[in-house]
């Protein structure tokens, strides 16, 4: 194997499991192969085919337990990662567990994550049950899960595989990967990230996870799994990463890319985890901190992605005032294709929460009537759990705050309200 400064070699596992698990009370009424079959039509063929396959072979095992037979899953970590009051009260209920295993090599397709996914759904839907992914320490409904698996053409959102949790230390947010040794790679972490870029570097992580996942799958094409796949040092990671990432590929505008440097940081601790640090590249001065707060401004063009405010100071509502008297030509601007070439017009706007609005962005995709404003969320919403960074969304023209145009260094032409947050008029905070 070549090494040399411009490649890491990450070593490769020789296989891969995966385990589903379905609570229920008593025992399964419906076999497992007759619960796959009635996915017919419900589920893409790449993978409807994989799921029979694979339970007729031996890679796959699935079996019915009784639930004090397997070690008890911690209901902490799972409310954590998303579990409802009602899922946990299902599993406290349940005195069975269905147990879907699968084994594969590495490479892709990731045959045993998506064939045990699905069988474990196709059983719970014939519960009324849920699926919980082991690996993720996730419930899932059958619904759910089965969104999850590739379509027809074997795409799917990373984003339902790979999770982004962060905490908090005394030197900022402390950001790392949980699902991409579902793929055997190692997970990502990133240390040092400024606070006020929670949801903008979680999305740069999962679009770096993107990249680096398939620059990791075309190092396994070959018959015979390797020992190592070289990964680039500079890995580049562009706002069309995280756009894929998020299963909307189409609708995210062209941005510059920016350069994270990858790192192996081999854990002491035999039981613990080892990962690859995502790091600025070599020379960058100052803190890195600084750096991710700029390769943010680039991937979202300069763009707060998130800005909330109760009350409207003088400043603010004077920038609002002029957006708005602004809309019916900026509309006609771009209908009519009078922007500048390669720039992207966004608009802010308002969505309802319990401590006030919460302002995002999003890229116009389509403006037909005055009222109606078609296009892609520039981030994850607190409020609206169904506005992700790339998710089609539909703007009220009345909700609209403010709107931009830019390119690839930032906002050309608008962007009133972000001006003022700019210059430090944040508002004031409600009584």
């Amino acid at each position: 194997m070549l090494i040399t400064d411009d490649f890491l070699p990450v070593p490769v596992p020789e296989s891969l499991s995966a385990t589903y698990l379905v609570p229920m009370s008593g025992l399964p009424a419906v076999g497992t192969k007759t619960a796959v079959q009635r996915l017919t039509g419900r589920l893409a063929e790449p993978v409807f085919g994989l799921a029979r396959q694979m339970l007729d072979s031996p890679l796959m095992s699935v079996d019915t337990r009784p639930i004090g037979e397997f070690p008890a899953l911690p209901p902490d970590l799972l409310t954590a990662f998303g579990a409802t009051e009602e899922q946990l009260a299902r599993l406290a209920a349940a005195t069975h567990l269905v147990v879907v295993q699968a084994e594969y090599r590495p490479g892709w397709p990731p045959a045993h994550e998506w064939a045990a996914r699905a069988v474990a759904a196709a059983v719970a839907d014939t519960v009324d049950s849920d699926v919980v992914d082991v690996f993720g320490l996730q419930f899932l409904d059958p619904a759910t899960a089965l969104r999850s698996l590739p379509d027809a053409q074997g795409r799917i959102r990373l984003v339902d595989w790979v999770l982004v949790p962060y905490s908090s230390d005394s030197e900022g947010l402390w950001f790392t990967t949980k699902g991409l040794r579902r793929f055997g790679l190692l997970e990502l972490q990133t240390q040092g990230v400024p606070d006020h870029l929670t949801r903008a570097w979680g999305a740069v992580m999962t679009g770096a996870a993107r990249r680096l996942l398939r620059d990791w799958t075309d190092g396994l094409t070959g018959e015979d799994v390797p020992a190592f796949v070289q990964l680039p040092v500079l890995a580049t990671v562009t706002g069309h990463d995280i756009a894929v990432a998020y299963g909307n590929p189409e609708q995210h505008g062209a941005t510059a890319p920016v350069l994270l440097r990858l790192e192996l940081d081999p854990a002491t601790d035999p039981d613990a985890d080892s990962f690859l640090s995502l790091r600025p590249p070599a020379g960058h001065p100052g803190p890195d901190g600084r750096y991710f707060a700029a390769a943010c401004a680039t991937l979202f063009s300069g763009i707060q992605p998130d800005v909330r405010y109760a009350r409207s100071g003088d400043a603010m509502s004077t920038a609002v005032a002029t957006a708005r008297a602004s809309l019916g030509d900026i509309r006609a601007r771009f209908r009519a294709g009078q922007l500048p070439p390669e720039t992207q017009l966004v608009v802010k706007y308002g969505l309802p929460g319990d401590d006030g609005p919460e302002f995002v962005w999003a890229g116009v995709t389509s403006w037909e009537t005055p009222e109606r404003i078609e296009a892609a969320s520039a981030s994850d919403a607190d409020t609206d759990p169904t506005v992700r960074i790339g998710s089609p969304v539909v703007v009220a023209a009345t909700d609209v705050v403010d709107w931009a145009v830019l390119d690839g260094t930032g906002v050309i032409e608008g962007g009133w309200t972000q001006a003022v947050l700019d210059a430090g008029e944040r508002p004031a905070p409600p009584l």
